[in-house]
Order: structure tokens, then C-alpha cells, then sequence
């Protein structure tokens, strides 16, 4: 059973940064996409950011050109560093692995999260 462990959160001003890291035990990590999800209050949860195994990335629309995800596969965390931040983004942040590159919905149980606020 594979556990997911983020961190990183915090409170920041608008137009600050924050490195979000996730930390997932299991062998598998290195070959598995993976993702990072948030959720705001009173909103569905929904992916931000994806990266393959071997790299490759997808980021939502929201978030293009602010959010950056990575990964280091002999440390088996996957990190998302986010400039430019918005009060909108304020949300828990989830990471997760996914089934396939494609898909949307993630493929562990999920960990705590970690709070991400943006003040105005």
C-alpha cells in the first residue's frame, strides 16, 4: 500500500512562491505517473499538474506558466513549486499516482494534504 505524505504549505501574499514536496513510499514510485491535485472549500477536488515517469508534463489551464512539477525518483517525491500565486489557488494540495498519463482521478488512498492560503 502505497502512502503519500505532502508538505510545503503555508500562508503567502499574492504574488509569492511556495515548493509544495510529496513524499510516497513503495518501489513503484519511479515508473508511475503522478499528479498534484487541489481542492478549495465548497469545490470539487481537480488535477493542477501531471508528470510521467519518464518526465513529461501537463498542467492545467489555471495554472500554466506559474506551477512547475518534478519529480526525483531515488528520493520518491514529486514536487510542485508555484510563483506568482493567486488568492485563487487557496486549497489543500493532494498529490497522487495516476492509472495512466491520461487519466484524472488518483490511483492510492489519499494522504492529509497540505493547506496552501494566498492572501490578497
Amino acid at each position: 500500500q502505497v502512502q503519500l505524505v505532502e508538505s510545503g504549505g503555508g500562508l503567502v501574499q499574492a504574488g509569492g512562491s511556495l515548493r509544495l514536496s510529496c513524499a510516497a513510499s513503495g518501489s513503484m514510485f519511479s515508473i508511475n505517473h503522478m499528479a498534484w491535485f487541489r481542492q478549495a472549500p465548497g469545490k470539487q477536488r481537480e488535477l493542477v499538474a501531471r508528470i510521467s515517469g519518464g518526465g513529461r508534463t501537463n498542467y492545467a489551464d489555471s495554472v500554466k506558466g506559474r506551477f512547475t512539477i518534478s519529480r526525483h525518483n531515488a528520493k520518491n517525491t514529486v514536487y510542485l513549486q508555484m510563483n506568482s500565486l493567486k488568492p485563487e489557488d487557496t486549497a489543500v494540495y493532494y498529490c497522487n499516482g495516476l492509472l495512466s498519463y491520461s487519466s484524472d482521478s488518483g490511483l492510492w488512498p489519499w494522504g492529509q494534504g497540505t493547506q496552501v492560503t494566498v492572501s490578497s
